[in-house]
């Protein structure tokens, strides 16, 4: 199921992500606190990097450009 070298790069930069994200103020960020209350951070980790792939599938896919909420 697709390449597993970007697959791992996905989470390792989500997982990046997760740790700078904890102070900030936006949609995604509340996304994923609401998720760390009930999930172990590494299912947080891959819902993340997953949410992003569908991001940039979306951008790719209509060629336009990203519009954040």
């Amino acid at each position: 199921m697709g390449d597993g070298y970007l697959r791992k790069l996905l989470v390792v930069g989500a997982t990046a992500v997760l740790r700078r994200i904890r102070n900030a103020q936006t949609h995604t960020a509340n996304w994923v606190r609401r998720l760390l209350e009930k999930k172990p951070s590494r299912l947080v980790s891959v819902a993340l990097a997953n949410k992003t792939v569908r991001i940039v599938w979306a951008v790719m896919s209509k060629q336009g450009v990203y519009k954040p909420a």
